[in-house]
Order: structure tokens, then C-alpha cells, then sequence
């Protein structure tokens, strides 16, 4: 896959070198408390590189991967990823993070999901994007809302952590959605 190149960021492979920026987040409660059940306990080392390993091998056909980061220099900011492509309904899941508490909330995720989009919906034409989170995170909600994504359901205390259910929000965007957007941003 070709890197793909924003204003600030660009989504690029995955490095061997990528790893100890990984290991900087993926055990921080302040990250991945906002994330899956994948973080639900401690990852080691070896858990780590074995999701990279995976990663660096590509051999998935539902699944791309890409590196946020920054467009300069090529630092590691965070992750972006395509899970679970439906090639013959054309649907596939993203999932994201920013990797670098410093960097939350400087718009590098919204910026990465507009260039996924676009990968998304002009490259592998597929007709639409949808994502689930968590109702605590309020940050992650209205970037996705700013994306164009929109609430198609939640599923009520679908989700427990620190003592708490919480709802599952889902949420989608359609290509055509996503074309109406695009027209408006680049007539």
C-alpha cells in the first residue's frame, strides 16, 4: 500500500522500529481505558511484537494497518486500522489511537480519519465505514461526529470497566455521506 499524505500526518507501513512507541502506550489506562477488551489486562512484550510481527507480515485480506504519523519527520504519533473487511457488502470497522498523551486533542486523529476515509471509499470502494465506542469517551465522540460518522445505536451497558456498564455507541458513514462531505471541503 502507498503511503498517504495529509497536511501535518500521513499513514505509513509499519516498522520493526515502531515497536517502542507501541510498548510507550498499549499498558497506559489513560489510552487504553478508551479502547477493546484486548486491553483489558497488561500486554507483554511478546504479545506486542506478535501483533507487529502479524502486521509487518500483511498477509490479511480483511484487515490494512497504517502508522499515524508525522508527515516531516515520520514519527510515530498513533495507530489506524481497517478490521474486518466485508468485501462482498463492502463494510469494513476502523479503529484508532493516538498514541502520545501529549498529542491528544490537536486534531491528528480527525486528520487520520479523513485520509482513511478516503483510502476507504476512493481506493478499495467500499460503501461503508463504522466504528463502536465507548460513551465516556466524549473526545473520540465528537471527532467521529466531525468526521460525518452518525449514532446508528448503542447497546446499553454493553460494557463494564471500574466498577461501571457503560453503553456501546455505534456509529457508520456511508460513501455517499462521505462524498457530500468531501464536495463540501474540495468543490
Amino acid at each position: 500500500m502507498p503511503r498517504i499524505f495529509g497536511s501535518r500526518i500521513m499513514l505509513r507501513e509499519y516498522k520493526k522500529e515502531d515497536l517502542a512507541c507501541m510498548r510507550e502506550w498499549v499498558n497506559d489506562p489513560e489510552i487504553v481505558d478508551n479502547l477493546s477488551d484486548i486491553f483489558l489486562h497488561a500486554h507483554s512484550l511478546n504479545e506486542t511484537e506478535r501483533f507487529l510481527h502479524t502486521v509487518l507480515e500483511g498477509e490479511s485480506e480483511t484487515q490494512k494497518h497504517f502508522v499515524i504519523a508525522d508527515r516531516q519527520t515520520e514519527k510515530f504519533i498513533g495507530q489506524i486500522d481497517i478490521i474486518r473487511i466485508d468485501w462482498k457488502n463492502r463494510i469494513a470497522e476502523m479503529g484508532i489511537v493516538i498514541g502520545k498523551k501529549d498529542l491528544l486533542g490537536k486534531g491528528f486523529g480527525t486528520e487520520a480519519i479523513k485520509l482513511l476515509q478516503n483510502f476507504v471509499f476512493d481506493r478499495l470502494n467500499l460503501n461503508k465505514l463504522e466504528l463502536h465506542l465507548h460513551d465516556y469517551n466524549k473526545r473520540a465522540y465528537k471527532c467521529y461526529l466531525n468526521c460525518g460518522f452518525v449514532e446508528e445505536g448503542r447497546s446499553r451497558q454493553a460494557f463494564y470497566i471500574n466498577g461501571h456498564y457503560t453503553d456501546t455507541i455505534f456509529m457508520g458513514i456511508l460513501k455517499d455521506e462521505y462524498n457530500k462531505l468531501k464536495a463540501l471541503y474540495c468543490p
